[in-house]
């Protein structure tokens, strides 16, 4: 049984950043693409940033300059490099893997406000 485990988030000013890490297990985690998802308060949860086992990011247009995913295969983990925060990032942040969803974590919480 695949799990996720995401960590790294808190409340932090407009402007500035955080570092979110996902560590998976119950799977073999080189193989597969994983991917960052959010969901704000009343809204439904979105992928953000995809890096797959091998090739190219990708990036939605609302994160596309100010976001940097990443991954460690040594330690069976993805990043999610958050810079230039604003307040509509704002939201539950989970890690999953976009071609074969697993349970989702609990996710961690980010929260953009002066």
């Amino acid at each position: 049984q695949v799990q996720f485990v995401e960590s790294g988030g808190g409340l932090v000013q407009p402007g500035g950043s955080l570092r979110l890490s996902c560590v998976m297990s119950g799977s073999i985690f080189s193989t597969y693409a994983m991917g960052w998802y959010r969901q704000a308060p009343g809204k439904q949860r979105e992928l953000i940033a995809t890096v797959p086992s091998v090739g190219t990011t990708t990036y939605a247009d609302s994160v596309k300059g100010r976001f940097t995913i990443s991954r460690d295969n040594t330690k069976n983990t993805v990043y999610l490099q958050m810079n230039s925060l604003r307040p509509e990032d704002t939201a539950v942040y989970y890690c999953n893997r976009p071609y074969r969803l697993g349970a989702w974590g609990r996710g961690t919480q980010v929260t953009v406000s002066s």
